[in-house]
């Protein structure tokens, strides 16, 4: 497959600064799966298009705060990005600079000495295993005084808000480097409504890594090779899907995040470990019957899982009706339902 065939026109206004002060308030795009025209719904109104009986599956990673500026000991600026755990207490890092970083044992100063990190080894183009000096751990530095990852299309720094906002209202478990953005649309009202209306609730985790929003680089889809991302199905998680399956209720995924946790369970039968999985079109599904999502950008891995459920010209038309009308697009923007 060609990834120019996944491309579309995004106006910069188009896309989503802030997000809207009511979570539920956002505009929804249902598109059935199989056909139809689309509506143009609110988020809230998700209570009434879901039948009773669906599973809904969420995501309860949590965000860490990932993302510091600081100095090397000559006074060169420096910016960090965390990745993920790499063991032993060390964690993968991006790390900018100016001038030639020295690993191992050069020393940064990050937020004005507020945490000092040290590079053990660099790992690859950019990339180094860091360790944060003293007796915090990297989760609890972060949480203490690092900033939200935003993603680059928000053309500002993070501020405080961003540490509410771009978390989901059941995020639980910290390990993602970026939210999972479907399910900033829910809140705890919301998510009461369904439960209420009949619709059940199933939790897993996926933490949002670099395999999620790196960019593809490759002219063909084919040669584009996804980074691993860690998730895990618990068992609560497991006995539900698999009642769900048996009485022949809908499994709505609640984002691409979990899409890629539940078929990578379903395609290898492991809980928990880590998936590098990366579905396209013509991609068979085996666990997820409908999906919420966001608008994602173009040429994207989350773009390719989308059209792979709904086919590719039936999403880009959605896209260009959603444009249109106006949509917010991208991690604080609108969403969509697939069903």
């Amino acid at each position: 497959m060609d990834l120019a065939d996944f491309d579309f026109e995004l106006p910069p206004e188009a896309i989503a600064q802030r997000p809207l002060v009511d979570r539920a308030a956002a505009r929804l795009l249902v598109l059935p799966r199989r056909g139809g025209a689309p509506q143009h719904r609110t988020f809230a109104d998700v209570v009434d298009l879901l039948p009773a009986g669906a599973l809904l599956v969420l995501n309860e990673t949590r965000v860490i705060p990932a993302r510091f500026l600081g100095r090397r000991t000559s006074g060169g600026k420096v910016e960090v990005l965390l990745v993920e755990p790499a063991g032993d207490g060390t964690w993968e890092a991006l790390v900018k600079a100016g001038g030639t970083l020295r690993p191992p044992g050069e020393v940064l100063d990050l937020e004005e000495g507020a945490a000092r990190l040290r590079l053990e080894a660099q790992t690859g183009p950019g990339r180094y295993r860091v360790r944060f000096t003293g007796e915090e751990d990297a989760v609890a530095a972060a949480e203490r005084c690092g900033r939200m990852p935003l993603p680059p299309y928000m053309r500002r720094e993070a501020d405080p808000a961003d540490r509410q906002d771009y978390q989901t209202v059941f995020a639980r478990v910290p390990g993602a480097i970026a939210a999972p953005t479907a399910g900033l649309h829910f809140t705890p009202d919301l998510l009461a409504a369904l439960e209420a209306r009949g619709v059940e609730v199933a939790r897993v985790v996926l933490h949002v890594g670099l395999g999620t929003f790196l960019p593809v680089r490759t002219a063909r889809v084919e040669d584009h090779v996804m980074h691993r991302e860690r998730y895990a199905v618990p068992a609560e998680a497991q006995a539900r899907l698999a009642a769900a399956r048996a009485e022949g209720r809908p499994v709505i995924a609640c984002g691409t995040t979990v899409v890629r946790a539940l078929e990578a369970f379903a395609a290898t039968g492991q809980a928990a470990g880590e998936t590098d999985l990366f579905v396209t079109p013509g991609y068979a599904f085996r666990a997820v019957d409908g999906l919420i999502t966001n608008f994602h950008l173009p040429r994207s891995t989350l773009l390719l899982l989308v059209s792979a459920l709904c086919g590719r010209e039936r999403l880009l038309a959605a896209y260009a009706d959603a444009l249109r009308a106006g949509y917010r697009f991208y991690s604080y923007g609108d969403a969509m339902l697939i069903w």
